[in-house]
């Protein structure tokens, strides 16, 4: 379900302080009944087991395909337009003790680099030629007596200029009505389904 950005900023995460020049491109919540305070790590492992590109609807997979393509075509996604080279990895910024919550030698099973990790809340950042864009994952409190806790992503974002803006205006419509939906079914179960084998033999 779509947010306004106060569900992400008034929330008290770390990322704050450190992504004062970004700003907020969307907020989504993903509903997670029964879970507690401390489940963000199941979460995320469950998120971890479902997720993946080609674990996505047909259609997502089709406009990450057909993304990738065309950056392939225009140049977007160089070496030279990305992470330690066009612009400053925000892991630049954190400080030890968060950069050291996560392990950049293992795979990431993504195009994002892990920033940081804590018990509640995430960071992972990606930049190309359009754009520095981050994702927040956080869990927070809902004040609902059937979802006591839930998963929030928030989509940060510093578009490389004019160019970067009309790129991020451009794709709005296909994050709304295909991303996000697809990754609300995609998580969602991955909570529903935490105890459940995710690959049953046979």
């Amino acid at each position: 379900m779509k947010l306004p950005p106060a569900a992400h900023t008034d929330q008290p995460w770390r990322i704050h302080e450190l992504a004062r020049d970004f700003r907020v491109e969307d907020v989504w919540s993903y509903r997670t009944p029964g879970a507690g305070p401390d489940d963000f790590p199941v979460m995320l492992a469950a998120m971890r087991a479902r997720g993946g590109l080609a674990k996505q609807s047909l259609p997502s997979r089709f406009l990450f395909a057909f993304r990738w393509k065309l950056g392939a075509l225009l140049g977007w996604d160089k070496p030279r337009t990305g992470l330690g080279t066009r612009v400053r990895p925000l892991r630049d910024r954190v400080p030890p003790e968060l950069a050291d919550t996560v392990d950049l030698s293992l795979p990431a099973g993504s195009p994002f680099t892990p920033v940081y990790e804590l018990d509640n809340e995430a960071v992972s950042e990606l930049a190309n030629k359009t754009v520095h864009t981050l994702m927040h994952l956080g869990w927070t409190p809902t004040g609902d007596a059937d979802c006591d806790y839930e998963l929030r992503m928030a989509v940060l974002v510093k578009p490389n200029g004019r160019y970067g803006r009309l790129y991020m205006t451009l794709i709005a419509p296909f994050r709304y009505l295909i991303v996000y939906p697809a990754l609300t079914r995609q998580w969602e179960r991955a909570w529903r389904d935490r105890t459940l084998p995710l690959h049953p033999l046979g």
